[in-house]
């Protein structure tokens, strides 16, 4: 991203937001409920269109290339888009069609992302009978169904329970290491920033910091009275 602002009318809710995601980061965008997250998100994704600034994928400008920069992107939403009615292994092949796979195409790659959530005995199984865990695990498996370069995580782990927010933080962050996978996280909660390649806070839109961890906090400071003195100074 570069100088990348937007606005709903009078109110700005991103201004001149610079950001670049590397193979293999595991970046948290951390910020408050309301800092421009999910609008950026939106950004990236297409579900808006960019007012001004310049967003690419991998040198594909999203307004330029948005085929060939989509394709490149998995993501999961802050709120829920599976359907319900529909098999586990359902929801996974209408997404795989999406992205122009043939069923002879998604089946192997279906398996293999189900047996790394450990869900493949419940492929056949309606949606709505899994836990919150458990579709979240859903949704971040047909996420990666395409084998993206980017991976794109709004909140994922809002009201889910700890072994579930423990998971799927270890598996994401395992898929930087072994795969090389580009990943930003956003997130309110400070705790998922603690292991972070780099954590970049953002706040009523602007990017207060931009770095690993160790060199946003003071020699014994903590990252949440860290995040507290960035945005209590912004706010000044």
């Amino acid at each position: 991203m570069q100088n990348l602002s937007y606005a709903f009318g009078p109110r700005r809710v991103l201004q001149d937001v610079n950001l670049t995601v590397q193979p293999g980061d595991f970046s948290i965008l951390l910020g408050l409920n309301g800092a421009g997250k999910t609008t950026l998100f939106a950004l990236i994704t297409r579900l808006y269109s960019a007012r001004t600034g310049k967003i690419a994928v991998f040198g594909h400008d999203i307004e330029g290339e948005p085929l060939a920069a989509l394709a490149r992107l998995g993501v999961v939403f802050q709120q829920s888009t599976l359907d319900l009615d529909l098999t586990v292994e359902q929801n996974l092949y209408y997404h795989a069609a999406l992205h122009g796979m043939t069923r002879a195409e998604a089946r192997p790659r279906i398996t293999e992302e189900l047996t790394r959530i450990d869900l493949l005995e419940r492929k056949a199984e309606r949606v709505r009978a899994l836990s919150g865990g458990q579709k979240r695990r859903v949704e971040l498996a047909r996420a990666l169904l395409h084998e993206p370069s980017l991976l794109l995580l709004d909140e994922p782990t809002v009201g889910l329970d700890m072994e579930s927010r423990h998971f799927l933080l270890q598996h994401v962050q395992s898929l930087c290491r072994n795969r090389a996978l580009g990943v930003l996280w956003a997130t309110h909660l400070i705790d998922e920033a603690a292991d972070a390649s780099r954590v970049i806070v953002l706040h009523h839109g602007h990017v207060l910091e931009d770095a690993p961890v160790k060199n946003i906090t003071a020699p014994g400071e903590t990252l949440k009275n860290a995040f507290d003195r960035l945005t209590r100074k912004e706010a000044a």
